[in-house]
């Protein structure tokens, strides 16, 4: 259970910050930086349904559960596996979740037309919101490939994340009118 009864605690002011076995690391260390990006990746989709909430029940629907799932990779991250007794079982995304991604990724691009361009980031806010999303996310994914070669993480979190980007994609071309308002790359318009 989680207590916030006070908010700032001083112990950071020396740069470092406690992760969730403990151990104390620099607040830029590449773990850090891992799940802080992920951190970042949930305020923009919270920005996300500030459009959505009204609009679109079964995009808001699938964000709010990813705004949860996103916690409990941050939770992943900030506790690094190890043979130590924490005391506890630490909290770690599953297959299954992954699995839910796809299947929402399934469900809008089945009512989507093939792509015959690349898609500018745009079209209607919250469409262009999406594409900050995926943005962030990819940047979140990068650094949790980079931390798996220098430290052990759950396989799955990297695989949620690479198909979280991919769901921001397909929900930005479905709340773009299925696709029909989206900004499409023209090569060389401006030479």
């Amino acid at each position: 259970m989680v207590v916030l009864n006070k908010i700032y605690t001083k112990t950071g002011d020396d740069g470092t910050t406690a992760l969730g076995s403990g151990e104390r690391r620099p607040k830029n260390d590449l773990r850090i930086e891992a799940y802080g990006t992920v951190d970042e990746t949930n305020a923009v989709v919270g920005l996300v349904r500030l459009h959505t909430a009204d609009g679109a029940p079964e995009v808001d629907s699938v964000l709010g559960r990813i705004q949860n799932d996103l916690f409990d990779l941050g939770a992943d991250l900030a506790t690094p596996e190890t043979d130590q007794d924490l005391g506890y079982e630490p909290l770690r995304i599953t297959d299954a979740q992954v699995k839910a991604l796809e299947e929402a990724i399934d469900g809008l691009n089945g009512e989507l037309k093939p792509l015959r361009s690349f898609v500018l980031p745009g079209g209607s806010p919250a469409a262009a919101h999406l594409h900050l999303a995926r943005t962030v996310s990819r940047r979140a994914e990068r650094l949790m490939v980079e931390l798996s070669a220098r430290e052990k993480i759950n396989p799955a979190a990297v695989r949620y994340m690479n198909r979280l980007s991919d769901y921001f994609f397909v929900a930005s071309r479905h709340l773009n009118d299925k696709g029909a308002k989206d900004v499409l790359w023209v090569p060389g318009q401006n030479r």
